[in-house]
This record gives structure tokens, sequence and C-alpha cells, in this order.
């Protein structure tokens, strides 16, 4: 991943639509009244093959009576505080307005570099009479784009990419070194787990959600491993924009998933699962990494024989879509099961990393269908010929086939339930891909 991009600028300068033509997918609601990009404001882009991910901040919105300067204020803040690049967003049709230039001043103190996008130069091959007087923002070269048809998007792509950081330099761990997403709503213990596990005070920890400001990297060796905590924290200000805080701590955890190995999912056992949790442990799977699901604070509730057994039925529902998650009830606060958290860490890294030879893979597989029988469909019977491993992280598998459209779900499941019983893979996604002889 190559860092944070923002697009910052006034309500229908077009930002939304500029994050979906570099984005490629539509993301982001467009819409003609000002202020309606509301959900997701921010995907992964990818240009010339470099990765990096793009925010829109167009959601965000402070409780204002909409006063538009203050509220692009707040969205530039944010852009500051988490982007590598910002791209000021203009129109060409409104010219220089005095909110543009409050910002672009803002955004020029900052220190931040700042690429200036004119957006809605929809003639190609002509600028507008109006595009020079965007130099007086003193932003350095104003880019022409039309975000609606397209043009101009690589060269602003090529500009943000000219002012983009370098990669940090290698950090102080070992390649080896497990790197350990610790996610979880604001509040929910993450950075009193990694301070207990440190055994110091590395990050302000108090009960106020969200006091952590920036993400802080933890190497801590235990047992001859290596492990490197990434604190996935998001950003609280003072004013009440509580809405896009939520989003920003969200990004911060997804951008924490890309660089880990291990996620490890903090519930309060006070709060039970929230949607924020299904998000984050969503995008984990999505991204195919080993997972273990933390209860924190077990040491606060009140317990009887079956409590955990209880709380363990109802995550296994909420958690319905990574059943190969395994659970651990701990406290941050007395260390209670912490070795059991490490053991956890460590055993489903290892299975998201495992190989298994193609000959082990094809009796299994010899087996499974001759236990179960593919599925036919008027006459036609799924043959299933050999699969492969392809890679790890997480474990991929091929399959080849007579006919794909054959291969349905249900079956494609019972050859995954097939790979586990054989080969455990507990705590780490699977993949399969399938292909037709030939392809």
């Amino acid at each position: 991943m190559n860092g944070i991009v923002a697009v910052v600028g006034r309500p229908n300068v077009g930002k939304s639509t500029l994050f979906n033509r570099i984005v490629g997918k539509r993301m982001s609601i467009v819409d003609d009244t000002p202020g309606v990009t509301r959900d997701r404001i921010y995907a992964k882009a990818e240009w010339l093959g470099k990765e990096f991910m793009m925010i829109d901040t167009g959601g965000i919105e402070p409780d204002t009576k909409d006063i538009i300067l203050s509220q692009m204020r707040v969205q530039a803040q944010l852009a500051i505080d988490k982007a590598d690049v910002i791209i000021l967003v203009t129109d060409v049709t409104a010219g220089v307005t005095a909110n543009d230039a409050d910002v672009a001043s803002m955004l020029q103190k900052s220190g931040k570099p700042v690429v200036l996008c004119v957006n809605k130069c929809d003639t190609v091959g002509e600028v507008p009479p109006d595009f020079y007087e965007f130099y007086n923002l003193g932003l350095g070269d104003p880019i022409a784009v039309s975000s609606v048809h397209g043009h101009g998007t690589g060269d602003l792509l090529d500009a943000v990419f000219e002012k983009m950081p370098s990669e940090s330099p290698q950090d102080e761990y070992s390649e080896d070194a497990i790197k350990v997403a610790v996610i979880g709503k604001p509040n929910a213990g993450k950075s009193s787990l990694i301070n207990k596990i440190a055994g110091e005070e590395r990050m302000i920890v108090s009960d106020i959600a969200g006091t952590t400001r920036d993400a802080v990297d933890t190497v801590i060796e235990r047992d001859g491993d290596e492990y490197v905590f990434i604190d996935t924290a998001g950003i609280r200000r003072k004013s009440k924009v509580n809405e896009q805080i939520e989003k920003y701590s969200v990004l911060r955890a997804y951008m924490a998933i890309d660089r880990a190995d291990v996620c490890v999912i903090m519930i309060d056992a006070n709060e039970g699962f929230t949607e924020q949790d299904s998000k984050v442990a969503g995008y984990a799977h999505e991204q195919g990494k080993a997972s273990v699901i933390a209860i924190n604070k077990w040491d606060t509730i009140e317990k009887d024989g079956k409590t955990m057994q209880e709380f363990t039925k109802k995550l296994e529902v909420d958690f319905s879509f990574m059943s190969y998650a395994p659970f651990v009830f701990i406290s941050a606060l007395t260390g209670q099961r912490i070795d059991k958290l490490f053991e956890l860490i460590k055993y489903t890294s290892n299975q998201n990393a495992k190989r298994i030879s193609t000959g082990t893979l094809n009796d299994m597989l010899a087996y499974a269908t001759a236990r179960v029988q593919p599925p036919s469909d008027k006459g036609k019977r799924l043959k299933l010929y050999y699969m492969t491993q392809a890679s790890v992280k997480p474990p991929t598998f091929v399959i080849f086939c007579n006919n794909k459209e054959l291969f349905h779900y249900s079956y494609q499941r019972y050859i995954e339930n097939q790979i586990r019983e054989s080969f455990g893979l507990d705590g780490t996604p699977i993949k399969i891909i399938i292909r037709e002889r030939g392809e």
C-alpha cells in the first residue's frame, strides 16, 4: 500500500465523481444535492501498479447549521491529519471562491503535499479562460480534469505520486515477525491490551473512547518469536465530529488489516457484537487474513456455570461468516488468558501460511467425491479432475473440473469442509478457484 490520498473541496465541485472515477466503481453516492456523500468514504485504488487508499471527505459533516466553510475546514483538518497527499478539488465553472482560497491557505500552512485539481474542464484540448486564475491559490500548477468524462485523471494521479512520500524505511523488526492488527470499536481495550503485553504505558489509556491519536507499532519478543502489534485507534477531535470519526477509525482498521498477518478482533464483553465489529471483521475475512476473536473485559462479567457457553453460542451466530475463527475470553486489565491469545496468534498465523502437497490434496479429493457424489444437472454430471494449492495467506486452492456451472456453492462448501477436516486450517479463510479444463 502506497499511502493515503484524500479528496477535499466545496460541496458540489465533483469530489465523489472524481473519487468514483479513480476507484473505478460507483461507491460514493453521486447526486446534485450538495452534501449527499454519506457512506463509503474510502476505497483502495491503483495507479500504474501501485495501490493506495482513497478518502472522499465529502462524507464528513460536522454538526453545523450547514456553514460550508466550517464544514470544509473540518474535512481539510481530517485530511491533513490522515493523508499523505491531499487533492483540493475546485470547479472551473465557479472560478476561485473565497472558501477555496481559505482552505488552500489552511492546506498550505499544514506543510502536507497538495495537488490542485480544477474540475469540470469538460472540453478536450480546450483550456477554459478562467483556468489560469487558479494559480492565485498558490498551490503550484493546477491540473485540468473532467471527472465526468475521465480526461485529466491520469495527469492528476501522476502529480499525486510525484508528491507521495517515499516508502517508510524498514521498521525495526525481522521479516519473520508476526504482524498483528488489534481491531475493534473505540474503548474495547485495544491500547490496554498492547500496554499489558508490552509491560509499559506505550499509549495514553483512559475511559474516554478514542483517546489514542496515532497508530504506534509495538515490537514484542515472546518465547523466541517476534510480534509486531499495530494499534488501530482512530482519531478523535474535540469538536463534535462523531459520525466521521467512526468512519476514520474504520479506515484506520482497514489499513492495519492490510499490513497484518493476524487480526485480533476485540469485542467488549459488556457491549457484545456491534455493526462496526462486523464491518472490520468482514474486511479481514475478505482480505484473507488469519483472525482470532478476543472477548475483552471478561473479568467484569458476572458469571455462572453457563455464561461462557451462552456467550460463545451468540457470537457463533454473529460471526457465522467466519466460523473458522477461534474465540478467547481475556482481560487486558488483569492479563487473564493473554498466554492463550499468543498461542492462538502464532497458531492461526502458521495455518494462514500452510502449504499442502498436490498429491495429498488429490487423495483427499478422491475420498470426498467418493463419499458424496458431485451434483448433476439434465444428465450432465460434474467431474472434478484434480486440485492444487496456488498460494498461501490465505491458502488458495484451484480445482479443475469439466463444467463450472455444475459446481454449485453447496458442493464447494462441502469440499471446503473436507479440506478443513483433513488439514486443519483453523483461524484462516480458504479461497477456492474453479477452473474448467483447458482454461
